[in-house]
């Protein structure tokens, strides 16, 4: 499902070992291939993120940016 301001949803199943597929319309959207690192993020009261490691480093920046010392 896309939304209006470039937002997706898409439902995917857990299977019996834990795995997910991405589905083909979201690997396209964001060329996601074979072979290709993701990050798996969580929170506990947000869910989880995945990210490409092409969007790793700006938004683990950004992350560390909005931290306090």
């Amino acid at each position: 499902m896309e939304t209006k301001d470039g937002k997706f949803a898409w439902m995917v199943r857990i299977g019996e070992k834990g795995q997910f597929v991405i589905p083909k319309e979201a690997r396209e959207l964001f060329d996601l291939q074979p072979g290709c690192e993701i990050i798996v993020l969580g929170d506990r009261e947000r869910g989880l993120a995945i990210l490409p490691r092409d969007k790793q480093s700006a938004f683990i920046a950004h992350i560390f940016a909005g931290m306090e010392e």
